[in-house]
C-alpha cells in the first residue's frame, strides 16, 4: 500500500521522466548536465529517491523548468490521469504487493502509455467517484481476488489447524465441544467468556461478539445457537494462535479501515471453519454425497448437525474443499437478505472463483431473478413459517440455466430466519458450473427428475417470455432491442441507397 511520501516521490519521478523524454535526453546526458549519478537519476524516476532542494534546483535548470513546477503535486494534461490515480485512494489502499505488483513499476508502465490509456485511467477514476466507491469496497474486492488467486484454499492455515489439534489433543474428525473451546481460550491465552454483558446494552444488541483486549474477555451475545458460539470461540482461537494483531474486535466488522484487518478477519474465520470441519472428513463426505443417485435435501442438512455448524460455514467449507480436492474451481458463493415483505432481496456477500459467473451483485437497483434457488428457498421458508412457525434451516437445489448463454450451474441454497428478527430471512448459495467433470462427480445430476430452470440475472434484463415470477418489466432488454431495431433499419436504408 502506498504511503503519502511514496506518492510524492512517484509524482516527482514521473515529472522528471517526462521532461527528460520530451527533450530526448538519455540518462547519461542528464547526468552530464547535472553532475548527478546515473543510478541516482534512475532511482528518482522510479520514485525511490526524493532529492534535496539544491539538487531539485539543478534538475530544474537542466530540464528547462522551474523549481515550483517540479515540486508541485499538479502536472500537465498528459500526466494528470496517472497523478490523479496516485492521489486517489486506490493505490494508497489497494494491497498491490499481495498480488506481486510493484507500485513504482506499475506507475512507470502507466507513464509510458499513450494518451488513450491515460484516458482509460481517467475514466476509471470517474467511475470510482460516481459510484462513491470507498476504501472498504476496494478491500473487499481485493480479498475476493486473493481468494480466487489461491482457489479459496490456504494450505498454511489448514496445516496450522492440524498442529493446533495435535498440540491440544483435539479429535481429528469431529468438532470439539463448546466447553473445550472455552477452556483452550482460558488455558493458553487467559481469555474468559462473558455471555451476559452485551445483552444488557441496547446499543450493542446487533453485535454477536466483542473481544476486549484490555479485559481479556470474549463477550458473546445471548440468543446465539450452539453452532454460532462454536464458530466465534474457534475464530478467537484463530486470532490468537495465528498471532493476528491487526484485527476487528467486534462481529460483524463495523468498519473495514485497512486491508490487513479484513484479511486477518478472513484468516481467523477460515481457521475456525477448518477447526470445526475436518478437511479429511469433509472430503469423505463429499465423496459419499457424489454417489447419491438422487439429490436428498434431508441428507444434506444432516451435515449441519454432524459438524454443529451454520449453513454459511458448511457452504464456505465446500468452497474450500471442492477446488482443492476435486478440481471443481468454477464456482460462486452468494448470501442474500430480505425483510418480512419479500419485496427487496439484497446480496450481502459474494465470491467468484476462476471467472465472474452469471449470478452477481447488481449496483443498479434492479430486481434479482426470482427463479434463483437462492430466492425460492427463502420464499419456501416463508410459506413454512406461516404454516408451522419453522425458522429453518431448509435446503433446496437446482440446475440454473442462464438465459442467453451456454452456462448452467448446480446450485445448493440454504435458508433460515434472521439472527435477531425471525421475520427477516437469509439464504446462502454455492453454485458449481455444470460440465462433464461435474456430471461425472455427482451422479444425481444425471437424474432426469433433478430440478432445472431457465434463469437470468435481473428481471429488467431478462427475455424469458413465460416467466411466472417476474418482479419487473424487462425495461433494459426492451431498450436494447429498440436500439438494435434502429441500427438494423439504418443499415437497411444504407443498403437501399447503394442498390440505387
Amino acid at each position: 500500500m502506498l504511503k503519502e511520501i511514496d506518492t510524492v516521490k512517484l509524482i516527482f519521478g514521473l515529472k522528471i521522466h517526462q521532461l527528460r523524454r520530451d527533450q530526448n535526453l538519455s540518462f547519461q546526458q542528464l547526468s552530464d548536465r547535472t553532475g548527478l549519478a546515473i543510478s541516482y537519476l534512475h532511482n528518482i524516476e522510479k520514485g525511490k529517491k526524493y532529492p534535496k532542494a539544491d539538487k531539485i534546483i539543478i534538475l530544474a535548470k537542466a530540464l528547462e523548468t522551474d523549481y515550483h513546477s517540479l515540486v508541485s503535486l499538479d502536472a500537465d494534461k498528459r500526466l494528470r490521469p496517472v497523478i490523479s490515480l496516485l492521489q486517489s485512494d486506490f493505490l494508497k489502499i489497494f494491497p498491490l504487493e499481495l498480488f506481486g505488483i510493484n507500485p513504482p513499476k506499475l506507475v512507470e508502465l502507466l507513464s509510458d502509455t499513450p494518451d488513450k490509456v491515460n484516458a482509460f485511467i481517467s475514466t476509471v477514476i470517474k467511475i470510482i467517484r460516481n459510484y462513491h466507491l470507498q476504501g472498504e469496497d476496494f478491500y473487499k474486492a481485493a480479498l475476493r481476488s486473493y481468494q480466487d488467486l489461491h482457489d479459496n484454499y490456504f494450505e498454511h492455515i489448514e496445516q496450522a489447524v492440524l498442529r493446533f489439534k495435535e498440540k491440544n489433543g483435539l479429535p481429528q474428525h469431529l468438532p470439539a465441544p463448546t466447553e473445550q473451546l472455552e477452556q483452550l481460550l482460558l488455558k493458553h491465552y487467559g481469555i474468559v467468556v462473558d455471555r451476559d454483558y452485551l445483552a444488557c446494552q441496547p446499543a450493542l444488541n446487533e453485535l454477536r461478539s466483542f473481544f476486549s483486549l484490555a479485559r481479556k474477555t470474549l463477550f458473546l451475545n445471548q440468543g446465539l445457537a450452539s453452532a454460532q458460539e462454536n464458530f466465534l470461540l474457534a475464530k478467537e482461537l484463530g486470532f490468537q494462535y495465528l498471532q493476528l494483531a491487526e484485527r476487528p474486535y467486534e462481529t460483524r466488522m463495523t468498519e473495514a479501515d485497512s486491508f490487513d484487518k479484513l484479511l486477518h478477519n478472513f484468516q481467523a474465520s477460515y481457521f475456525s471453519v477448518a477447526l470445526l470441519m475436518d478437511e479429511r472428513e469433509m472430503v469423505q463426505d463429499v465423496e459419499a454425497m457424489a454417489q447419491w443417485e438422487r439429490w436428498d435435501d434431508d441428507a444434506f442438512l444432516k451435515f449441519l448437525a454432524k459438524y454443529n455448524v451454520t449453513s454459511e460455514m458448511l457452504l464456505q467449507r465446500l468452497a474450500n474443499i471442492l477446488p482443492s480436492h476435486f478440481d471443481i474451481k468454477d464456482l460462486f458463493f452468494l448470501r442474500f437478505f430480505t425483510g418480512p415483505d419479500l419485496q427487496k432481496f439484497e446480496m450481502t456477500k459474494e465470491m467468484h472463483l476462476s471467472q465472474l459467473h452469471d449470478p452477481h451483485a447488481n449496483q443498479l437497483d434492479e430486481h434479482y431473478c426470482r427463479r434463483w434457488i437462492s430466492i425460492n428457498v427463502i420464499r419456501k421458508l416463508k410459506a413454512l413459517q406461516s404454516m408451522n412457525n419453522t425458522e429453518g434451516p431448509i435446503v433446496g437445489a437446482q440446475v440454473s440455466r442462464y438465459w442467453g448463454t451456454t452456462n448452467a450451474y448446480f446450485c445448493i441454497s440454504i435458508a433460515k430466519a434472521g439472527y435477531k428478527a425471525a421475520e427477516d430471512s437469509t439464504s446462502v448459495t454455492i453454485g458449481l458450473l455444470v460440465n462433464d467433470k461435474l456430471r461425472r462427480l455427482f451422479r444425481f445430476l444425471n437424474d432426469p427428475a433433478f430440478p432445472a430452470k431457465d434463469v437470468h440475472t435481473t428481471c429488467e434484463r431478462c427475455g424469458i417470455s413465460d416467466c411466472g415470477a417476474r418482479a419487473a418489466a424487462p425495461t433494459v432488454l426492451q431498450h436494447s432491442r429498440v436500439k438494435a431495431d434502429i441500427k438494423k433499419a439504418l443499415e437497411g436504408m444504407e443498403q437501399m441507397v447503394k442498390a440505387e
